[in-house]
């Protein structure tokens, strides 16, 4: 068995900062990169931030029921592979997944023991701050994102955690922690399979 983590922010809360730091913080997690239509930004490569794909190509992947979740974001589409999902299972480790509030709420539906984290930025300034490092970004985008990041954000309640990212230090120290936290959750598939073992062993004796 494995825990799936679901994480999710508005654009430019530093979730994939965090999120780095997590998987290089334990080995043991997978991390399920996500398909998407939009062209790559700065330095990012396929295969590593995302796999990135034509819009027919998504859209034929999408008929073939390759994702387990998908949505429209602006004016492009995400989506998570099955096969992160299958990974984790055959090799019982964790995984993590950075996908957007319309997708964990589909996530949620299909597996509802997911453990899921919202995080984001301390203030509106510092989002527009950290929308306008990216680059060259126009000003209508980063209208929208912002926009979009309040109906996001109102969406908090939704969440098992909320993260307010204001110190990366801090802010990746709280994640870890729910990691290791929930991995002896009572919900954790494997922590039920523990206690029904143990339990197990109490049955010869009455």
């Amino acid at each position: 068995m494995s825990q799936v983590f679901i994480v999710s922010a508005p654009s430019g809360s530093g979730k994939s900062t965090l999120v780095r730091r997590l998987m290089e913080n334990e080995p043991n997690l997978i991390f399920s990169i996500s398909y998407t239509t939009r062209a790559p930004r700065g330095q990012e490569q396929d295969g590593h931030e995302y796999h990135f794909v034509s819009r027919e190509d998504f859209l034929a992947m999408r008929e073939r029921d390759e994702f387990v979740e998908w949505a429209p974001v602006f004016d492009d589409f995400y989506g998570t592979h099955r096969r992160y999902l299958d990974q984790g299972k055959a090799e019982g480790r964790d995984v993590v997944l950075d996908i957007d509030v319309k997708g964990a709420r589909q996530l949620r539906e299909r597996i509802p023991e997911a453990v899921s984290v919202f995080i984001l930025a301390p203030s509106r300034e510092e989002l527009v701050k950290r929308l306008c490092a990216r680059g060259d970004v126009p000003d209508q985008v980063i209208r929208k994102r912002v926009a979009e990041a309040v109906r996001e954000i109102q969406n908090f309640g939704q969440y098992d955690y909320v993260l307010v990212n204001d110190s990366v230090e801090a802010a990746s120290d709280q994640l870890w922690s729910i990691v290791k936290a929930a991995r002896i959750q009572r919900k954790n598939p494997d922590v039920k399979a523990r206690v029904e073992q143990i339990l197990g062993t109490f049955d010869e004796q009455i």
